[in-house]
């Protein structure tokens, strides 16, 4: 992470970053400043700050025009004069200012929506002496993915814009070069996150990214490949210079990333095939008590249950206490033998172990019928083959045999979906949104 204090916050960090290189890059009119605080506060009072775990949350959208300005900054990009730094930091403040939003991924036309209405911002914005028209275009660029349907809608806004702008109507010049502009700040969008800290911020990122898409764990390292190689492949010229502006450390940062997703792809990729050919199994196995006491194996566990999604972690504080709880219902997962590597577990308790999030009212708690499951935890490159549906189906046997009634617990939206038309009857208890990590009732 960029944050280099530990007394703030790293908003606040980010914040403060952006309004020095603000300065040092000629704005230092004080409405600038009063932009910036005015998303910060508005985000954060809808519940969009730091509590927010999502990869579109306030961090990302501060490091985008932090970036900005270390790019344009630079005076390493050609033709790039003062009046379009200007309009990009201004776009980059707004490219996903969304705080009534409903689920993670921006929706470019909703970001305008919101500018629109604001009239506050709107102020803001004239008095900082940009076209909004201009802004407005910009932040159509930053659509993702460029292809497509999305592409054409984009497009047909954007020359809506150009039509509507003075700077641009009937100068084909000058909306090729905005357009140019825009791609520009598309590169910063989908880095900027990616080069301010190293491969764990990377990773965390990518999880945020990805539990905010609902998407299967098993995807998660094969998507991220994916998502560096369109961009470094597809658009190496624009990508190369945007990186290139970049100090050195973060440049490094952004390579070992690739790298290292690159590295771990391959792994999985060697575990599912020696997952076919039956080189591995996974056995299923319920600890001694004795075995739950010993500190290697708590260690073991721990680790798996950090490489979890920060939301997907219930009772962090109490982890390894919890392991030797004899009211714990824990199953491990090991590969081979009994005796075989720990790569997983599935572990939960009575409902009243548990402080779940304020909007839930379970009628059940305090009945001391329900099982709470917590997520499956399984080590990076083991997802996808099955050995979560053990773990899962070992934990409800055992939940059946101590006498509980129902299992409760969380899932994607659509997962819950699922269930609710298979032999488990799955029910909704509550929804959450935007995340759509929802909770969930079986009747065991």
């Amino acid at each position: 992470m960029v944050k280099s204090s530990s007394t703030i916050s790293n908003t606040e960090y980010l914040r403060d970053q952006i309004l020095i290189l603000a300065k040092k890059n000629g704005f230092v009119e004080p409405h600038y400043k009063t932009i910036l605080d005015y998303t910060i506060n508005n985000l954060q009072s809808n519940g969009l700050g730091e509590e927010y775990y999502g990869y579109h949350n306030i961090d990302h959208l501060l490091e985008v025009p932090f970036c900005t300005l270390l790019v344009g900054g630079s005076n390493k990009i050609p033709n790039l004069s003062q009046d379009d730094l200007k309009h990009l930091f201004v776009s980059a403040i707004f490219h996903d200012f969304e705080p009534d939003k409903s689920t993670d991924k921006p929706n470019e036309e909703n970001v305008l929506r919101n500018l629109q209405i604001d009239t506050i911002l709107k102020e803001l914005i004239l008095d900082a002496g940009v076209d909004f028209e201009i802004i407005k275009a910009l932040i159509h660029r930053t659509t993702y993915p460029w292809t497509g349907q999305l592409k054409h809608n984009a497009e047909n806004a954007i020359q809506k814009c150009f039509d509507s702008s003075e700077i641009t109507r009937g100068k084909p010049e000058k909306q090729e070069h905005y357009m140019w502009l825009g791609w520009i700040l598309s590169i910063i969008d989908r880095t900027s996150s990616y080069v301010t800290g190293d491969f764990s911020k990377a990773m965390h990122v990518a999880k945020m990214n990805s539990h905010a898409l609902a998407w299967h764990p098993n995807v998660l390292i094969q998507r991220s490949v994916t998502y560096f190689e369109e961009m470094v492949k597809n658009e190496s010229e624009i990508h190369g210079m945007v990186l290139n502006c970049l100090p050195n450390k973060m440049q490094k940062n952004f390579k070992t990333t690739v790298q290292k997703f690159t590295e771990l792809r391959n792994k999985e990729i060697q575990i599912k095939n020696n997952f076919e050919n039956k080189n591995l199994k996974f056995t299923v196995k319920m600890e001694s008590s004795k075995t739950k006491k010993n500190h290697e194996f708590m260690n073991t566990l721990h680790d798996i249950y950090l490489e979890l999604p920060r939301p997907l972690r219930f009772n962090e504080k109490n982890f390894i206490d919890s392991l030797s709880d004899p009211k714990t219902i824990l199953t491990i997962l090991r590969l081979n033998d009994k005796n075989g590597t720990i790569i997983g577990f599935a572990k939960g308790g009575p409902l009243e172990n548990y402080i779940l999030r304020s909007e839930i009212n379970d009628e059940n708690f305090g009945k001391r019928n329900t099982v709470f499951l917590e997520p499956i935890a399984l080590k990076m490159g083991y997802w996808g083959l099955g050995a979560g549906r053990q773990l899962r189906q070992s934990f409800l046997m055992q939940s059946h045999t101590m006498n509980f009634s129902f299992l409760t617990s969380f899932a994607f939206r659509d997962v819950i979906e699922k269930r609710t038309e298979s032999m488990e009857k799955a029910e909704f208890v509550f929804k959450f949104d935007p995340e759509r990590w929802d909770y969930y009732r079986i009747e065991l």
